[in-house]
C-alpha cells in the first residue's frame, strides 16, 4: 500500500510538472510570436515609408538627402541607446511609440536607396536578408549553446563598424566600403542568433501581461534593428542601380 501511494504521488508530481512545462511552452511560443509579429510590422512600415518618400523627390531631398539626414541618423542612434530604459520602465504606449518612431526614421533614412536601386535588386536583397535572418534566429532559439560570449564580441564589433562608418564619411574609401558590405551582414546575422536566445531567456510565465508585452516590443526592436541593418548592407552588395 505504501509503495502504491508513493508511486501514485510520483506519478501525480510528474503529471503536474509536465502540465506546467507544457503551459510554459505554449506561453513562450505566444510570446515569441508576438515578438516576430511586431518586428514584421515594423519592417513593413519601414518599407512603406521608404517607398513613399522615394517617390517624392522634394520630400526625399528635404528629409533624406539634406542636413535632416543627420538628425535622422543621430535620432536612430539615440533611440538605439535609450530604448531599453524607455521600453522596460515606461508604459506600453511609450514602448510602442518608441518602436514606431524608430521604424519611421529608418524608413525615411533609407528612402534614397529605394530610388537608387532597381525594384528587383531591392526584392532580392530583402529575400536574402529574410532567409539569413530566419536561419540565424531559428538557431538562436533552438541551440543549447550559450551565445553570451559571442554576443558580447559582436556588440563590440558593431561599435567598430560604427567608427569605421564615420571615418569613411571623410575617407570615401571604396575598399573599406566593400569590406564593410561583407562584414556587417555577418556581424548582424550573428547578433540575430544571440538576440533571439536573449529574448527567449527573458520569458517568465509569472510575468504580468504588460511586462510580457513590453519585453516583446523591446525584443522586436532589437531584431528589427539587426534585420534592417543586414538588409541595407546586403542591398549595397547585390544591388543594381537604376539606369535612368
Amino acid at each position: 500500500m505504501a509503495a502504491d501511494r508513493r508511486f501514485q504521488m510520483r506519478a501525480d508530481s510528474l503529471s503536474r510538472a509536465g502540465a506546467e512545462a507544457a503551459q510554459i511552452d505554449v506561453g513562450l511560443r505566444q510570446y515569441m510570436l508576438r515578438v516576430y509579429n511586431y518586428m514584421a510590422l515594423g519592417v513593413a512600415g519601414t518599407g512603406i515609408i521608404a517607398m513613399l518618400v522615394s517617390q517624392n523627390p522634394a520630400i526625399m531631398q528635404a528629409v533624406a538627402l539634406g542636413p535632416m539626414k543627420w538628425v535622422l541618423f543621430i535620432g536612430i542612434l539615440g533611440l538605439g541607446f535609450f530604448a531599453p530604459k524607455i521600453m522596460m520602465s515606461r508604459s506600453i504606449g511609450a514602448a510602442q511609440a518608441c518602436f514606431w518612431v524608430y521604424a519611421a526614421m529608418w524608413g525615411a533614412l533609407i528612402a534614397p536607396m529605394f530610388y537608387m536601386y532597381t525594384q528587383g535588386s531591392i526584392a532580392r536583397a530583402f529575400f536574402v536578408t529574410a532567409a539569413a535572418f530566419a536561419a540565424m534566429s531559428l538557431y538562436g532559439y533552438t541551440t543549447k549553446r550559450d551565445l553570451s560570449a559571442i554576443g558580447r564580441f559582436l556588440v563590440m564589433a558593431t561599435f567598430g563598424v560604427l567608427i569605421a562608418l564615420v571615418v569613411n564619411i571623410f575617407l570615401q574609401s571604396s575598399g573599406l566600403q566593400l569590406l564593410m558590405s561583407f562584414l556587417v551582414p555577418v556581424i548582424f546575422a550573428g547578433l540575430t542568433a544571440f538576440e533571439t536566445q536573449q529574448i527567449k531567456s527573458w520569458y517568465y510565465e509569472s510575468d504580468a501581461g504588460d511586462v510580457t508585452q513590453r519585453k516583446a516590443i523591446f525584443g522586436a526592436f532589437m531584431l528589427y534593428g539587426s534585420f534592417v541593418t543586414m538588409f541595407i548592407w546586403i542591398l549595397q552588395l547585390v544591388g543594381v542601380a537604376r539606369s535612368e
